[in-house]
């Protein structure tokens, strides 16, 4: 069995995360359960294998444990140890 790995995200971005789904939701309560399920499911993926995701481009002096995906037109950004 893989072994999951701590990913971190800031509060900013759980915060950001639940005013898109909220904006989402006001015109389509599915859409935003989609949406919210492929974010989690990639946090989980990225649990068991941060390494599948690239390292994060836009971060500065990043040694590889920043990495990013983007779902749905959602860029989300994190870190594990």
């Amino acid at each position: 069995m893989p072994i999951k790995r701590r990913v971190k995200c800031d509060d900013n971005a759980f915060d950001s995360m639940a005013n898109a789904l909220n904006w989402i939701g006001n015109e389509s309560n599915q859409h935003a359960e989609q949406v919210e399920m492929a974010i989690l499911e990639a946090i989980e993926k990225a649990a068991i294998n941060p390494e599948r995701f690239p390292p994060d481009k836009y971060k500065r002096n990043n040694s590889g444990n920043f990495r990013a995906f983007e779902t749905h037109s959602y860029r989300i950004s994190f870190s594990y140890d």
